[in-house]
């Protein structure tokens, strides 16, 4: 099955991804109608045995029917192998082409700081798996009920009346199903997703519960999440059982109805004893799609709410729209009033911040606590969007500038050094497959960690867990500081990159920066030490989101200590003796 493969750009790639599908859809719809034809072979195969073999007794009659009902029995099962596996193939492709959009996505509400994340890329394992199960091939037999019915008013038409009553019957138990299953459902499904969201927020704080012994309470709150969506869970399952229930009990009775009318009306000579058995085989066969969409109602009801929540969520404009590669910048920055708060409160975290620097200026971002310094670092790095104003480098705007595009000229050391599952080169390369050993080797020279990484267990390629468990936090910030110097980048963004370094480590940072001016890098970052302020050219303060101040580093640290006359100790009173040993 070849499909074309999708750009990611545009609003909704799922939807695209169902339309490219077109044609596969339409080949298990011709398979479907072949295959519900052949589903008719058994019942004729057992009219013509009893009506016409046994009446002539004829051998020949019979090996003849019984191979051309064998061979379409044959033919039934390969073409439903085939659609099922079409369908299969539909659902892998789709997700294939679906999840790195998605993926892309849910990083971008990671920093928009949305709920829905991660949560898409389930939700579209859910509708790969409704597509590849039975459910999806159940809505390609529906269509054919009226059909069945239909054969089996040719056959008798109380017998036709019998099955169609018994259709209408299971199709207002669909219906039933749809209302009293779908809300508990869709409470259950975002109850359940808010349970995992706050496991996986447990998780990741096992270090502080462990040490300060917080793990039973948070497990009670996890537990209390649980338990708000277990009962809707099982409200539906319950609701969804009996319905299924009824559904058996009634496909049953009407197949008995059929059988026993069918008998009495063989008894009466008004139908053969052949047509009997076979309309009771094709109602059978006529009512089972409908049951089984009743059996797999549960999974329908997900699988669509998933589908309308992914598609909303992919229709959302991105936070960067596509544009076209830029030349490489030389590292000028300008922040033009820019302003950011969080959504929903009155008073904004930055507030009309404006500076600019030349390339290869080193600027120091100073303040007290929660004044804002880590945010105005994002927003020079392009992470967050400002609200109004915005931040240029080399005059484009870097939050609306493509990540792939920019991001290798863009250097950036969080506060919370974060590794990757790998080795420290793969780390220090950025994962990049083809990073080069010498570039990663210049990075970590720069950064000042070489002679570190070398006297690890395996050197460059020591093997690093989750979040880079096997190193020190000291190492983990050396490391994070090699990946931002990689590459040699024009804007290189620090929060706090010596806040779990020792003396040793700190004067090899200060030689790195002189390396960083020396490169011609732009270098913004926070720092609460005064050996790291005095190796840079610019200082801002920052207090309560607003520029306080703004020049040189010997000017704003003459403004900040400005010279004071020294106290001089009064002498202690001398005594009589003292006072003559003096004159």
């Amino acid at each position: 099955m070849n499909l074309p493969m999708l750009r990611s750009s545009g609003n909704d790639l799922y939807s695209k991804a169902m339309a490219a599908c077109r044609l596969q859809f339409a080949a298990v719809g011709g398979f479907s109608l072949v295959v519900n034809l052949l589903q008719l072979t058994v019942s004729l195969y057992m009219m013509q045995v009893f009506d016409r073999v046994l009446a002539s007794r004829s051998l020949d009659t019979l090996l003849w029917l019984t191979a051309i009902a064998v061979a379409a029995i044959g033919l039934l099962a390969l073409l439903d192998a085939s659609r099922a596996r079409i369908m299969q193939r539909i659902g892998t492709w789709t997700e294939a082409q679906v999840a790195p959009e998605g993926f892309a996505r849910a990083l971008e509400s990671t920093l928009r700081g949305k709920p829905y994340r991660m949560e898409a890329l389930r939700d579209l394992g859910v509708c790969r798996a409704w597509i590849s199960g039975p459910g999806a091939l159940s809505l390609y037999d529906v269509p054919w009920v009226p059909i069945y019915l239909g054969v089996i008013f040719l056959l008798h038409p109380v017998l036709g009346f019998i099955a169609t009553g018994g259709a209408v019957v299971l199709f207002g138990l669909i219906l039933v199903s749809e209302l009293v299953t779908a809300d508990p459902l869709k409470k259950a499904n975002v109850a359940s997703m808010a349970a995992q969201k706050r496991a996986d927020a447990i998780s990741r704080n096992a270090e502080v519960m462990d040490a300060m012994g917080m793990g039973p309470t948070m497990i009670s709150q996890w537990q209390a999440s649980v338990n708000e969506a277990a009962p809707l869970q099982q409200k539906a399952a319950d609701r969804a059982g009996l319905l299924l229930g009824i559904t058996r009990f009634v496909r049953l009775a009407i197949q008995i109805a059929v059988l026993g009318v069918g008998a009495y009306l063989v008894l009466k000579q008004q139908m053969t004893s052949g047509a009997s058995i076979a309309g009771s085989i094709i109602m059978g066969r006529a009512l089972a799609p409908v049951e089984q969409m009743i059996g797999g109602w549960k999974g329908l009801v997900q699988a669509r709410q998933s589908k309308a929540r992914l598609k909303a969520f992919l229709s959302q404009p991105r936070i960067r729209p596509e544009t076209d590669p830029l030349p490489a910048p030389e590292g000028k920055v300008t922040a033009e009033r820019i302003t950011w708060g969080l959504s929903g409160q009155a008073t904004a975290i930055i507030r009309g911040v404006s500076f600019s620097l030349d390339a290869g200026d080193r600027l120091a971002i100073i303040g007290p606590s929660a004044s804002g310094k880590t945010t105005l670092l994002r927003l020079v790095a392009g992470i967050l969007a400002p609200a109004a104003g915005a931040v240029r480098l080399d005059g484009a705007d870097i939050s609306t500038w493509a990540r792939e595009d920019v991001g290798r000229y863009i250097g950036y050391l969080p506060q919370d050094v974060e590794l990757f599952e790998g080795t420290v080169s793969q780390n220090i390369g950025r994962m990049n497959p083809d990073a080069l050993p010498e570039d990663i080797h210049a990075a970590a020279i720069m950064a000042g960690c070489h002679e570190a990484i070398l006297r690890l267990p395996q050197g460059y390629e020591t093997p690093l867990g989750e979040a880079g468990a096997g190193l020190s936090g000291g190492q983990k910030q050396m490391v994070g500081l090699a990946r931002a110097l990689y590459g040699r980048p024009r804007l290189i963004v620090l929060d706090e990159p010596d806040s779990s370094l020792d003396g040793e480590a700190e004067s090899r940072l200060l030689a790195g920066l002189a390396r960083m001016k020396e490169s011609g890098a732009t270098v913004v970052l926070v720092s609460h030490r005064p050996t790291l302020v005095r190796g840079v050219d610019k200082i801002l303060v920052l207090k309560d989101g607003a520029v306080e101040a703004f020049g040189s580093r010997d000017e704003i640290l003459k403004r900040m200590m400005p010279q004071r006359p020294v106290a001089v100790p009064a002498a202690p009173p001398m005594t009589q003796a003292r006072i003559g040993e003096a004159s």
